[in-house]
């Protein structure tokens, strides 16, 4: 057994993600579902999910989130949320809240769930609605403000991306108004559908420096108010960071057909093929698995990570972004500036600012057979409301 330290004993999946379903009434075309989701039909049971939690909550598991493509699609979320509250979990739904009424939160509280997240698109309804593909923004508004007249923190989520990262101060001027807890500004990360998108989606160095100004301000124009967590997307710095905590140290997702992997992105990743609950224990795929051991521990390093003195703080990076970018999950994270393919990340950022011809990069929706031939002067802007 190894694990990301010296210590030699078992690391626990504290962070269990529960993908419920990767059904969804949004379109977004920086969602990190598989490109093909369509092969993830056959879903676990209820009663398949709540051995689950029972096993992960016997090996260590803390946290649960609930999760998806749309957790709220499942008819049976109730049922789950009760079941992992009587096994002690701390309960997250992460949602876009459509789908969501007041008699089904009353519904979820009684259940005992512990936290709800609202996802929005935007700080404007046309934005918002136009990368969701439906009407859901003034929705979103509502259920917002139920979750805090049902005693929730209010925990509101925007992902950033070259569209929206110039209305950072809308959102967060938004979210103050809702009187939000905590908001969480996203930044988009380049997998599945994301990725596809990437040409149309990675924001400019001056938009993200600017975006990060912003943040900062309203942190100490908002301190003791309302907490504001900002990370600068991962192709615009030179240091990647510790994802996940390390691979299979902290983190266990289950997808919606029983797959387990150590992060949402991993399936993506050649040569590996990740076990099942339906066919094993969690205890044995936590443990014992090949997959989950594969990136543990430092032995796999290649350099420059295998002698790096940043090793123990970020484990090399993201694995599946080292095999999306460079075509060898054991490479360093391109992100890092002494990766020898670090330059391709520059260049990409380097190309934000490239004028481009109409239609050059057709932006694929999430759901949607045909992808948008869309310049940006077609988008919706990104004004406040």
């Amino acid at each position: 057994m190894t694990t990301n330290g010296s210590d030699t004993s078992p690391p626990k999946p504290l962070w269990l993600l529960a993908e419920l379903t990767y059904k969804c009434p949004l379109q977004c075309p920086y969602c990190s579902n598989p490109l093909d989701i369509a092969r993830y039909k056959d879903e676990l049971s209820t009663e398949d999910w709540i051995r689950v939690f029972r096993e992960a909550r016997a090996l260590g598991a803390v946290q649960l989130g609930f999760s998806g493509g749309e957790a709220l699609v499942r008819k049976d979320l109730e049922v789950l949320i009760a079941e992992a509250h009587k096994l002690g979990y701390y309960t997250n739904l992460l949602t876009s809240g459509v789908g969501m009424d007041e008699a089904r939160i009353k519904a979820f509280k009684e259940a005992g769930l512990d936290h709800i997240q609202v996802s929005f698109q935007a700080s404007s309804e046309e934005l918002n609605n136009f990368i969701a593909g439906n009407n859901s923004f003034r929705h979103k508004l509502e259920m917002a403000r139920l979750v805090k007249k049902y005693d929730y923190p209010m925990v509101l989520c925007f992902v950033l991306h070259r569209h929206n990262e110039d209305q950072v101060e809308q959102i967060l001027e938004m979210s103050h108004a809702l009187e939000a807890d905590y908001v969480e500004l996203a930044t988009t990360q380049y997998y599945g559908w994301a990725l596809h998108n990437r040409q149309q989606l990675l924001p400019s160095r001056d938009q993200v420096e600017a975006a990060e100004a912003v943040a900062h301000r309203y942190q100490e124009k908002f301190k003791g108010k309302m907490r504001i967590f900002y990370v600068v997307p991962d192709y615009h710095e030179e240091r990647p960071k510790a994802c996940m905590n390390g691979w299979g140290a902290v983190f266990l997702t289950v997808a919606p057909d029983g797959t387990a992997l150590p992060c949402h992105a991993a399936g993506e990743l050649p040569g590996l093929t990740f076990p099942n609950v339906r066919d094993h224990s969690i205890e044995w795929i936590w443990n014992d698995s090949s997959d989950f051991n594969r990136f543990r521990g430092y032995s796999w390093m290649k350099e420059p990570c295998r002698n790096c003195d940043e090793k123990e703080k970020d484990f090399g990076g993201c694995r599946c972004q080292a095999y999306l970018l460079t075509g060898d999950a054991a490479n360093a994270d391109p992100v890092c500036s002494k990766s020898p393919h670090h330059e391709q990340i520059v260049q990409m950022v380097d190309d934000t600012n490239i004028p481009r011809e109409p239609d050059t990069a057709p932006l694929v929706f999430r759901n949607m057979r045909n992808s948008k031939k869309l310049t940006a002067g077609k988008w919706p802007k990104a004004s406040g409301q």
